[in-house]
């Protein structure tokens, strides 16, 4: 049966912290759109601020629905699951916040995250809810290591072919909502 709990800490923070893979789930207000949901897991991308605050690295992609959805609306939840050892399941639902590469406030962030290459953006969640169930359900997988691909091909295409990548691919959702703004100034 889940439980509800009132923060971060303990025995929750260290199963989070120990999981290779985590999900983010967001939606567009209203009834229609497509809800967007992505595996994230790029090691030392995630991190626990505080009791109530995480943030995670946002890396330069094909898509940009999370920063989408995030404008609009603000509500996200992060989703941790045991593939290995006992069976656990972690929910943080919250309101969540991008801070861009063009940020004065992204420097500072930024310094968290032991590998920077080709990041776009620092998502920051205050955690309103945090919660853990079973996880029976989930099976168990044996971890074989990291990719080593997003970050050398953000890498090679240079600062400006990163800019320009986002421009033609990270401008709006799936849904046609406002998403990254390129905005170097």
């Amino acid at each position: 049966m889940g439980k509800v709990h009132e923060s971060i800490t303990g025995r929750l923070r260290a199963f989070i912290e120990a999981q290779h893979v985590f999900f983010v789930a967001t939606a567009p207000a209203g009834p229609g759109g497509h809800v967007n949901l992505s595996p994230k897991g790029i090691g030392g991308s995630f991190v626990v601020l505080d009791e109530h605050t995480v943030a995670y690295l946002d890396y330069t992609a094909s898509g940009a629905e999370t920063i989408a959805h995030l404008r609009e609306n603000g509500r996200i939840t992060l989703m941790f699951c045991a593939f290995t050892g006992p069976p656990n399941v972690v929910r943080l639902h919250g309101t969540g916040r991008f801070v861009t590469l063009y940020s004065e406030e992204f420097a500072e962030l930024v310094r968290l995250f032991p590998d920077r290459r080709g990041a776009r953006a620092v998502i920051v969640v205050d955690v309103h809810r945090v919660s853990d169930s079973c996880g029976y359900g989930v099976p168990l997988m044996d971890y074989a290591g990291e990719r080593d691909l997003l970050q050398p091909h953000m890498e090679r295409k240079g600062e400006d072919g990163r800019a320009d990548y986002r421009r033609r691919k990270n401008a709006t959702s799936l849904d046609g909502l406002p998403a990254f703004d390129y905005d170097p100034a």
